[in-house]
């Protein structure tokens, strides 16, 4: 291989002193880390793609490793004149979060869990009390000790058996979601020796207390498809393969249902799935399917007394329906309707309590919370009055209870902790977030939410937020967020550090496009497959919606989308990049042809009913007219911040660092182009809680900067 043709960042003392005319500016003295081109065809399909950048993949290639660090100290350096401000930034974010918080306690098999912060501290504390909030607090995981060692860490799978004696825990300490399993005794302290590598973090405990049920990676494509058996205090090696899942474009999970009579293993697909189980009391026995799988039939399942309830799409319910079936007949033949199909409600999900039955609903955009009793005709909504909100179930591991815990925020609202009591419909606010500074105050902020035509005669809900004081005009600087894959609906959720943008005169939008299920499962199909341009579609027309009635303009106009969502922004910016002064692109999945033909990629075989398989030739072509790194073309294109991680297992690091490749070789303009690579971590950023708001103030300073905000 020819030696990588890096131009460094040139700063010399030298060089510098001899610079007397006050007109040169860092970019005459600074050039950008430009990529070595090692041209590599690419054939299927009689169609030849050339990439110059393929080697970037190449994640032990020390020449890589300078590439991403030279792009750091190229980013690094032109910012430099910001970070000043980006610690002004995070203090002041980190200056609304009140530092020695606690969660609302709750309360499971006797015992009230709480998980806490203490002032200066990255991690949380995890403990418990015995039968009241008086008792004494026993801490079960201080993880602030356990991460010091580490750049990165994350303690998740946290699962207490149901003697109270025994807590199961996962970590994480390369941002790979390859967690390993461990165990500990409550009583004594003692953290066990067996340690089980490579898994999903999760677990599922047997009535027994000493077996143990959980999920393994494929070590290559960290697909999840085994499921094994543990017995305490055997070696992992002795473990029993319980279930595999040999279909590479399924996943699997396990776990207990909350009646806690059942261990249930899930497999699933973008467009099916399928449910065995076994009694927790038996978990030598053998597992029985629901239902066999079907393509395109999908149910998830809870447990009630002799029921199965079962939420499907069974029979064309694109909404889905509940339905439930006997414990000992469980094929769909028997399945009985319990609520019908709705064309305009989109059934989410249920909690089964002792006497109501809880259903999470969508209905215009707008979630809802419907209760129902078991015995009696009792069937109503939670009241909820702002015109865009979120509201959700919120942690109720409890059976037998009259509460319901819920939690309920706006774009201008904090978030609060409500516990409903579902019989005397009274209801009390256990916990309202603290946004501490002395200067926040609701009434000073307003939220709406407006409906932009699209051009093929839909229309996408905009939420906004922003200072009362800000005057809405074409001047006005406007961040808009969207994410548009996989059915997941972005929230309209309060946060205190979306205060820092909003203060300084920023609006903040989310475009609910299509590929989410803002507007019911079909707003979800017809964002997907050979529909995937609806997505990209749908942003662009809300971006010409707030500019053509006065929002903001193209000057002042900026765009945002991690992972999925960053693919959304290679893409708008290949269609329509004038409309953009600026693009936040966190971890984005834009080389989809390259990625989804390789196999052993983690999620690619999974994937195939989301985005298509490119081994299909109409696949192929349509992902190649879309995907960001194929259509980069010679052009202006915006003033761009790419993020991404070289630990990254859900976008690998090397996308967007060949599509800064060749945008840098392409690109007319001399708007900025920065690739950051954080080193230390993957797809989801620093694991502490204010390493995390680091981030946010550098992506802040990045839109603020290009405002010529400076304070």
């Amino acid at each position: 291989m020819k030696k990588l043709n890096l131009i460094v960042i040139v700063i010399t003392l030298t060089f510098a002193a001899s610079c007397k005319n006050e007109k040169m500016t860092e970019k005459d003295i600074i050039q950008a880390p430009i990529a070595e081109k090692i041209p590599k065809e690419l054939k299927i399909h009689d169609d030849v793609r050339v990439d110059d950048y393929y080697w970037l993949n190449q994640k032990e290639n020390p020449k890589v490793i300078d590439y991403l660090n030279a792009e750091n100290k190229y980013y690094d350096t032109l910012t430099a004149h910001t970070k000043k401000f980006q610690k002004d930034l995070f203090e002041e974010m980190k200056g609304r979060i009140k530092e020695d918080d606690a969660s609302v306690p709750y309360k499971k098999n006797g015992y009230f869990y709480i998980t806490r912060y203490e002032t200066g501290k990255q991690y949380p504390i995890y403990t418990r009390k015995k039968g009241t909030l008086e008792g004494k607090e026993e801490i079960i995981f201080d993880v602030n000790i356990m991460a010091k060692d580490f750049e990165y860490y994350a303690l998740g799978g946290l699962n207490v058996s149901e003697n109270n004696n025994l807590a199961a825990f996962a970590v994480d300490t390369l941002s790979r979601r390859q967690y390993n399993l461990q165990f500990k005794n409550l009583k004594t302290g003692e953290i066990y020796p067996e340690v089980i590598k490579n898994t999903t973090g999760g677990s599922a405990w047997a009535n027994d207390n000493e077996t143990i049920f959980y999920t393994k990676k494929d070590p290559v494509t960290l697909r999840s498809d085994k499921i094994y058996k543990h017995v305490l205090g055997t070696d992992a090696s002795e473990d029993v393969l319980v279930f595999e899942e040999k279909d590479d474009t399924f996943g699997t999970f396990v776990y207990k249902s909350k009646s806690k009579a059942y261990i249930i293993i899930g497999s699933y697909n973008t467009v099916s799935t399928e449910y065995q189980f076994v009694s927790a009391d038996e978990p030598n026995g053998a597992f029985k399917i629901l239902q066999k799988r079907e393509r395109d039939l999908e149910y998830n399942v809870a447990h009630y007394e002799d029921h199965f309830y079962i939420l499907t799409n069974k029979d064309g319910a694109t909404n889905f329906k509940l339905m439930k079936t006997l414990v000992d007949k469980t094929e769909k033949e028997n399945w009985v309707e319990v609520i019908a199909h709705r064309e305009d409600t989109l059934l989410e999900d249920l909690s089964i309590f002792k006497d109501y039955l809880i259903l999470e609903e969508r209905s215009n955009g707008l979630n809802k919370i419907r209760i129902k009793s078991w015995d009696s005709p009792l069937d109503y909504y939670l009241p909820f009055e702002e015109e865009t909100y979120s509201a959700s179930v919120y942690n109720n591991p409890e059976f037998d209870t009259k509460i319901i815990r819920y939690n309920y925020s706006s774009y201008t609202t904090p978030s609060s902790v409500i516990d409903f009591n579902m019989e005397d419909k009274s209801k009390e606010i256990k916990k309202e977030q603290e946004v501490l500074g002395g200067k926040f105050d609701k009434n000073n902020y307003k939220s709406e939410r407006i409906w932009a035509p699209t051009r093929d005669g839909k229309k996408v809900a905009i939420s906004l937020v922003y200072h009362k004081d800000t005057k809405i005009g074409e001047s006005t600087p406007l961040l808009l967020y969207a994410y548009g894959s996989y059915g997941h609906t972005i929230e309209d959720r309060f946060s205190s550090i979306r205060l820092s943008l909003l203060d300084r005169g920023f609006v903040y939008a989310t475009a609910h496009i299509r590929g989410s299920e803002y507007l019911g499962r079909n707003w979800y199909e017809d964002g997907k497959m050979f529909s995937k341009k609806n997505t990209f579609n749908d942003f662009v027309d809300a971006a010409k919606y707030l500019i053509t009635n006065n929002y903001t303009s193209a000057k002042h106009l900026y765009a945002e989308g991690g992972s999925a969502g960053g693919l959304l922004m290679g893409a708008i910016i290949n269609m329509n990049a004038e409309l953009f002064n600026g693009i936040i692109a966190a971890v984005p999945f834009v080389d989809v042809v390259t990625t989804m033909l390789d196999e052993s990629i983690p999620l690619t075989t999974g994937e195939f009913d989301e985005w298509g398989n490119p081994k299909e030739k109409d696949s192929y072509a349509y992902m190649k007219s879309y995907s960001p790194y194929d259509n980069v073309s010679i052009k202006a294109y915006p003033n761009m911040l790419v993020t991404t991680g070289l630990h990254d297992s859900q976008v690998q690091y090397f996308e967007p660092a060949k599509w800064v490749a060749k945008l840098r070789e392409l690109k007319t303009d001399d708007n900025k182009l920065f690739l950051y690579t954080n080193m230390d971590t993957g797809h989801g950023g620093a694991s502490g809680r204010f390493d995390a708001l680091k981030e946010v103030a550098r992506d802040y300073a990045f839109l603020l900067d290009l405002e010529g905000v400076k304070k």
